[in-house]
């Protein structure tokens, strides 16, 4: 690689990295870029994720076997299809494209042995939760499948533009070894530029009570929360990033694979409610940072407006009351779902169907439990019947629900699961999908006390850990239930075929919609 020098240009640039759902851009970007925008700053935005994972799908294959020829000769049509709003109106055809797609991918040739699919990155020679395997990834970046995409376009960037800084944002842990891949790509061509590292993972590692920066000579400045203000600062510009709308207007919106533009917002960060035990922004204890309603409403309306999306995904961690309500007085113009708790309005029929009227297509409920003695344990602050009247008028109003249980926890039992398998069936006919996890513990949540625990993964940045369950209700026993009993309920299966395949909540609106 030819190096290129770095000036002091105030310029960033500023990246998401793959892989994690290519369906729709990353609002913190957006937002991050809104915000330097504003200030009067010059940014580039490179959504590495959807770029990259477009660069292998049209790459070399070894074809070996038919499923795989197949695969191959159906790209283009499969890559048509997760794009058109036809293949949302049933989940086979859908579900064929998504197979189909990430067969492409695991295909791939790859030096390093690494495994690539269009929700995931696995390598088995390195964790995401080592440290030591990260800056592995930042010092051997020919062995990431994605390196010759890094390569090219990072260097036509840097030659283009000069940035003085790159701020790369990393949220979940299947962008963390390619996120240090692109640093090593960018050390090389650019030694001098500055790396600003941050997001939510970033945020989680750092919040550990026991943090030490592991990446001192690789990263120049690590962020904890949100961004904005860090990188104002660092191109010493001023501004007040919670006035700044969201810019979207350096992403590749029609590469993404979703039927119409999905424009992601987020009106508050952290939780509302923060009272549920075990909670990860409990645990790290993040602040609620809420954007006043009349804010939110008149921003989301100016990019509705500007950019008209096929749907607008409300990414807060729950929606507040005060946000739906004023959601309802003005609609945003365009489709919209999000999380949300369960509280009195949503059990209230003309709320609900003022709701729809204000385009509501979905809404996600972290039910968690159908026993009551699990919820209270819990500090979900929900009332089952109150659940029960609220899944009711929902679905009376048209609106889809993606409801969210948690098996395994420290409070239940084999006979609350038992309770929530009874909860499920009496209202199947108002759930529209479902997501079941078994419990992960946070490793430094305030709850672990009590608890005998010892480390899930082999590394200095674990996040969650195993513990030994009271009641002997352990995860083989979790899993056994759920495989062999919950999910083989005939009320129950037909709604979990329903579920996007990979993508899940993030298509499973349109399915309502088309």
């Amino acid at each position: 690689m030819n190096h290129i020098q770095c000036d002091d240009c105030g310029r960033v640039l500023l990246i998401h990295p793959p892989v994690v759902r290519p369906c729709e851009p990353p609002p913190g970007l957006a937002r991050l870029a809104g915000a330097v925008k504003r200030a009067g700053g010059e940014c580039e935005v490179l959504d590495a994720n959807i770029e990259g994972l477009l660069y292998l799908l049209h790459g070399p294959v070894d074809i070996q076997d038919t499923w795989t020829a197949r695969a191959v000769s159906h790209l283009r049509r499969n890559l048509d299809a997760m794009r058109s709003p036809a293949t949302y109106t049933g989940v086979d055809r859908y579900a064929q494209a998504v197979s189909e797609l990430n067969r492409v991918l695991t295909q791939q040739a790859t030096a390093g042995g690494a495994q690539v699919q269009l929700a995931n990155y696995q390598d088995p020679k390195r964790s995401p939760v080592n440290s030591r395997d990260l800056r592995a990834a930042f010092e051997s970046v020919e062995e990431n499948p994605f390196f010759p995409y890094f390569e090219k376009r990072l260097t036509e960037l840097m030659e283009k533009g000069r940035f003085c800084i790159a701020g790369i944002s990393v949220n979940f842990l299947t962008q963390a070894l390619c996120a240090f891949a692109m640093i090593g790509v960018l050390k090389r061509i650019t030694p001098r530029i500055r790396i600003m590292l941050g997001g939510g993972l970033i945020t989680s590692w750092m919040k550990r009570p026991d943090w030490k920066n592991p990446f001192s000579g690789i990263v120049d400045e690590l962020v904890c929360g949100p961004g904005e203000q860090a990188l104002l600062s660092a191109l010493a510009l001023t501004g007040t990033p919670d006035l700044a709308v969201p810019d979207f207007s350096f992403f590749p919106i029609r590469q993404y694979l979703s039927p119409g533009l999905v424009l992601p917002f987020a009106a508050s960060t952290g939780c509302y409610w923060r009272r549920c035990a075990f909670c990860p922004e409990q645990a790290e204890k993040n602040p609620y940072r809420p954007i006043s309603s009349k804010q939110v409403v008149s921003q989301v309306q100016k990019l509705v407006w500007e950019y008209r999306p096929s749907l607008l995904h409300l990414t807060d961690n729950a929606i507040s009351p005060a946000l739906l309500k004023a959601l309802t007085v003005n609609p945003p113009g365009a489709p919209w779902y999000g999380f949300v708790r369960v509280t009195g309005s949503l059990s209230d029929p003309d709320f609900c169907r003022a709701l729809k009227t204000s385009g509501c297509a979905m809404l996600q409920i972290g039910l968690e439990s159908g026993s009551q003695q699990v919820l209270d344990a819990f500090g979900k602050g929900i009332a089952l019947r109150m659940a029960e009247k609220s899944l009711h008028c929902l679905n009376a109003a048209g609106i889809a629900t993606y409801v969210y249980l948690l098996f395994g926890t420290p409070w239940e039992t084999g006979a609350d699961a038992q309770e929530t398998l009874r909860f499920t069936v009496k209202q199947s006919d108002s759930i529209s999908f479902l997501n079941l996890a078994i419990f992960n513990l946070p490793a430094y949540g305030p709850e672990a006390g009590d608890l005998i625990t010892d480390a899930i993964d082999e590394g200095d940045l674990f996040l969650y850990q195993r513990f030994e369950h009271r009641s002997g209700w352990a995860r083989p026993n979790v899993r056994q239930f759920l495989d062999k009993t919950f999910r083989r309920h005939p009320a129950i299966a037909p709604i979990l075929r329903r579920d996007p395949p990979v993508f899940t909540s993030n298509h499973a609106p349109f399915f309502n919609l088309l």
